[in-house]
């Protein structure tokens, strides 16, 4: 199962502010999906996300 993180927990993990990660996703810039006012992000993908960020 994959694991969902919250944007609270994606801020802390690539050590940026949460107000970063939510225009990053605004802006389609990172793996995200949107739930009514909130942003969710897989792990897994961001994970690949910054695999591919590294190239």
């Amino acid at each position: 199962m994959a694991e969902i993180m919250t944007t609270k927990e994606l801020a802390k993990y690539l050590k940026l502010h949460e107000i970063t990660i939510c225009k990053y996703a605004a802006e389609g810039k990172i793996p995200a999906i949107r739930i009514g006012r909130v942003w969710r992000f897989d792990k897994e993908a961001i994970n690949r996300w910054i695999g591919g960020q590294e190239k």
